[in-house]
């Protein structure tokens, strides 16, 4: 006896195709979420090694610009959705007494980033409690100041 079968191709698809569309959804949120946090990770490197050269205490603005601009003259747009500079710390650590050769450091810190996804309510699905942001932990640089 043969059975019909004709139509039963796309009624599973039907059935996949929202599960689908939201493994999709979330690996490419995550995609974006691993970008964004290696482009601040990567600003803040070039922040910290910028100040390393500079006379300290000196030009923190301009480091701060760096960050989320990328230039400092902090003209564009941000490099990640919703940085700004209210995110920034600069901490210089200065050593004045001790034995040749004086280590002095700065340190560049992001603290407190949220990942805005575009598919808010996919995130929130995948994971609840997280209202469709991911908080960063804090995202520094130390480098030894050369001055």
């Amino acid at each position: 006896m043969k059975t019909r079968q004709k139509g039963t191709a796309i009624v599973e698809f039907a059935l996949i195709l929202p599960l689908l569309l939201l493994l999709t959804f979330i690996t490419t949120e995550f995609g974006r979420a691993m970008y964004q946090y290696n482009i601040i990770t990567k600003s803040v490197r070039d922040a910290v090694r910028y100040l390393s050269v500079q006379t300290p205490g000196t030009h923190t603005a301009e480091a701060k610009n760096l960050v989320v601009y990328g230039n400092t003259a902090g003209t564009g747009t941000p490099l990640a959705l919703g940085l700004d500079s209210t995110t920034v710390t600069i901490t210089p650590t200065w050593v004045t007494a001790g034995s040749n050769p004086l280590i002095n450091t700065v340190t560049v810190t992001v603290s407190g980033y949220q990942f805005q996804p575009l598919f808010r309510s996919v995130f929130s699905l995948s994971f609840a409690g997280t209202n469709g942001t991911i908080t960063y932990n804090n995202i520094s640089a130390v480098m030894r100041s050369s001055i």
